[in-house]
């Protein structure tokens, strides 16, 4: 079975488990999962019952897709991610992407928990997506071309859709919810990095890393799926100050921002509009 098999079977299952068309397509990262609560869900479909799907093995990644609405939008919350240092193929990792896509999804919002490499940007804030630089070995768009999905040779000028960023600014500052914005390097992990890491991750632009987003944006791109994305910043990544890390600082940190990402999100997609919707 091809991966175009694959992600027909795994779609055909979410239809008759009742799962109808999508407006927007949700992607939770670590510690982010709170979104779900205000939605008005409709099915709920643990990732092992979904055919062809891999399986979640960070155990503080629910691994659960939610489907319901949030502010008049058909929504479909991916509770969880697929990370890249999990051992799965980056075909594997972006599945959630290209199956929201083939369920009808017309934007796509994703979150994730990153380190902040700009002394401006401190634990606990949030960050607007502008851009990113990618250190994965790999792209999930190696190999023969899905010419069902997109071209060959998909242009990254904007992978984060300008409108749809500057209507999270617009619904932060309504809010009163400070939002940076800044550029994301995606590395593959699980490893930390080191003090000479990061100083050359700041040196080329970055302003906050984490080990996930890329890939799905990547794919989303060549699906053409207007993308937006915010970064929980959970831990700073002062080469002449680091501390040791650890996990529940990172998860403590995100569930302290989570009430602020969850408002930011809740707001943003009833502010979106689709063929006069």
């Amino acid at each position: 079975m091809d991966i175009q098999e694959e992600l027909r079977a795994s779609v055909e299952h979410l239809r008759e488990r009742g799962i109808g068309e999508v407006d927007v397509a949700i992607v939770l990262g670590t510690g982010l999962g709170g979104l779900v609560n205000e939605i008005e869900e409709l099915l709920g479909i643990s990732y092992s019952q979904i055919p062809n799907l891999p399986v979640a093995t960070v155990e503080f990644h629910f691994g659960k897709l939610i489907y319901g609405k949030l502010g008049g939008k058909r929504v479909l919350a991916w509770q969880g991610r697929f990370h890249y240092y999990e051992g799965h193929t980056m075909e594997q990792v972006v599945k959630p992407v290209r199956i929201s896509k083939m369920l009808g999804a017309r934007a796509l919002i994703i979150s994730n928990a990153a380190g902040s490499l700009n002394p401006d940007i401190r634990k606990g804030a949030l960050m607007c997506i502008e851009d990113h630089i990618s250190l994965f070995p790999d792209s999930p768009l190696r190999g023969n071309n899905l010419d069902a999905f997109g071209n060959r040779f998909p242009d990254m000028r904007e992978p984060y859709d300008v409108e749809l960023s500057h209507s999270l600014f617009q619904v932060a500052r309504e809010l009163d919810i400070p939002l940076f914005k800044g550029v994301y390097v995606g590395v593959p992990g699980p490893q930390l990095e080191t003090r000479a890491e990061y100083r050359y991750l700041r040196t080329i632009g970055a302003d906050a890393v984490g080990m996930s987003t890329v890939p799905e944006v990547i794919a989303a791109a060549h699906l053409k799926i207007p993308c937006a994305a915010v970064s929980v910043i959970t831990d700073e990544c002062n080469p002449e100050h680091l501390t040791p890390f650890k996990i529940n600082e990172v998860l403590t940190i995100a569930k302290k921002s989570e009430p602020l990402l969850t408002r930011l999100f809740a707001h943003f997609v009833d502010r979106l509009t689709f063929d006069g919707r």
